[in-house]
């Protein structure tokens, strides 16, 4: 199984980086691909923008590696309770070019802050309206407080009952 994860940030050190490489782990004998959003930075999406650069190749390249995965594993970082920017961006540019962006795709959600909702707002935005892209999520999960759920240091989920949670999505997949 091929399994494509990435942060829905641009954050350089993104805590949710760090929570979508370690779902990702979890998927027992899967060859992980860990993409970073600042490698996918285009122009702010606008009608102008796209008539003046038609599709970019970035796009392509983004959509082929949703395409050839199998499954994803995206965690979502939250800016004003919303979708950060480089995430958003991406994402209107890529549904420029195909409107089922996630491709029919199985997918685990993700999202952590390190404040105790744990990027809660974004991460029902996402299960709300992903579907509609194609993706078929299989379930989601919210890690609060991730400086003291998250042991940075051996890149784990050290709270057992989130943890157990996070096991039990990845083995739907």
């Amino acid at each position: 199984m091929k399994i494509l994860a990435f942060a829905a940030s641009s954050s350089r050190n993104s805590i949710n980086k760090k929570l979508a490489r370690y779902a990702a782990s979890l998927v027992s004998g899967a060859d992980v691909e860990v993409i970073d959003l600042n490698d996918f930075e285009l122009p702010i999406y606008s009608q102008d923008k796209e008539k003046e650069l038609g599709e970019p190749e970035i796009v392509r390249i983004f959509l082929k590696k949703i395409a050839d995965a199998d499954a994803l594993i995206i965690s979502f970082a939250e800016h004003n309770g919303s979708y950060t920017s480089a995430y958003k961006n991406i994402f209107d540019w890529a549904s420029r070019s195909a409107k089922k962006v996630y491709d029919n795709k199985k997918m685990i959600l993700t999202s952590t802050s390190p404040g105790p909702a744990g990027a809660k707002s974004v991460l029902a935005a996402a299960n709300t309206s992903m579907p509609f892209f194609g993706a078929q999520i299989l379930g989601s999960l919210s890690l609060p407080s991730f400086n003291e759920n998250f042991d940075i240091e051996n890149s784990k989920i050290k709270n057992s009952e989130f943890n157990q949670k996070l096991l039990d999505l990845v083995n739907l997949l």
